[in-house]
C-alpha cells in the first residue's frame, strides 16, 4: 500500500493534469464560451462536464495499462524523454497560435451520427470525436507512472483520476461563471491570450520535466 504522502502526490499530479489540459483553448472551451454566453452559466457547465466525462474515461484507460512497466531505467528515462517532447511540442502550439479552432471534422462526423440533444452529450462527443486527446491521456498516463508520481496501485491510480475529474471540473467551472458574468462572447484576442498563457505553463511544465531527466542521466 502506497504511503500517504505518495497518495497526495498522485492526486495532486491529476490535479494539475486535468487543469492544464483543459485550459487550451479549442473545440470544448469555444463551446462552453458560447453557451455561456447566450445561455447561461448550467449549459456551458454541463457541456464541460461532458468534456470530464471523458477526459477521466481516457486517463483511466491510460493508467489501468501501465502498472509495473517502467522498473527499468532505461524505460524511464525513454518515457521521460516522450514527455518532455510531447509538453514541448503542446506548449509551443499553443503559444504561437495564430487563430483558434471551433471544431474539428472528426467531431462534426461523429456529431452527425450521434446527434446529441443535450449540453452534457454535446461536451462528451466533442472530445470522443478528437483522436488526439486519447494519445495524450494514454501519454500523459504513462509519464505519471514513469515519474513515479502515481504508484502502480488501485488507489493511487483511482486518486490521479479524481484529481483530473477536479482540476477538469475546476476550469470548465472557473470559464462557465467568467462568460456568464460577462454576458458575452470573450473577444478572439481574449481567447488567444488565454491559449498563449496554457501553452507557456506547458513549457514551464517542460523545462521541469527536463530537469528530472538530466538528474536521472546524470545517475
Amino acid at each position: 500500500m502506497a504511503d500517504a504522502l505518495q497518495l497526495l502526490i498522485a492526486l495532486v499530479t491529476g490535479l494539475a493534469a486535468g487543469f492544464l489540459v483543459s485550459m487550451p483553448i479549442g473545440p470544448i472551451n469555444i463551446t462552453i464560451i458560447n453557451e455561456g454566453a447566450q445561455r447561461g452559466f448550467l449549459r456551458a457547465w454541463m457541456v464541460g462536464l461532458g468534456a470530464v466525462t471523458m477526459d477521466v474515461i481516457y486517463c483511466s484507460v491510460g493508467l489501468a495499462g501501465f502498472s509495473g512497466l517502467f522498473e527499468g531505467k532505461k524505460v524511464r528515462a525513454l518515457m521521460e524523454l516522450m514527455s518532455f517532447m510531447l509538453v514541448t511540442f503542446l506548449g509551443f502550439k499553443y503559444l504561437l497560435m495564430r487563430s483558434v479552432k471551433t471544431t474539428s471534422h472528426t467531431a462534426q462526423v461523429i456529431e452527425e451520427h450521434l446527434h446529441p440533444h443535450t449540453a452534457y452529450m454535446t461536451g462528451l462527443v466533442r472530445v470522443l470525436g478528437n483522436p488526439a486527446a486519447l494519445l495524450l491521456w494514454v501519454t500523459l498516463s504513462a509519464t505519471f507512472v514513469a515519474h513515479e508520481w502515481v504508484d502502480p496501485f488501485l488507489l493511487s491510480k483511482v486518486l490521479c483520476v479524481v484529481g483530473v475529474a477536479i482540476g477538469a471540473t475546476s476550469w470548465f467551472t472557473l470559464i462557465s461563471y467568467a462568460v456568464s458574468r460577462s454576458h458575452k462572447q470573450f473577444s478572439d484576442k481574449t481567447l488567444l491570450r488565454l491559449s498563449q498563457g496554457s501553452g507557456a505553463l506547458l513549457l514551464g511544465a517542460a523545462v521541469f520535466i527536463a530537469g528530472r531527466l538530466v538528474l536521472m542521466l546524470a545517475r
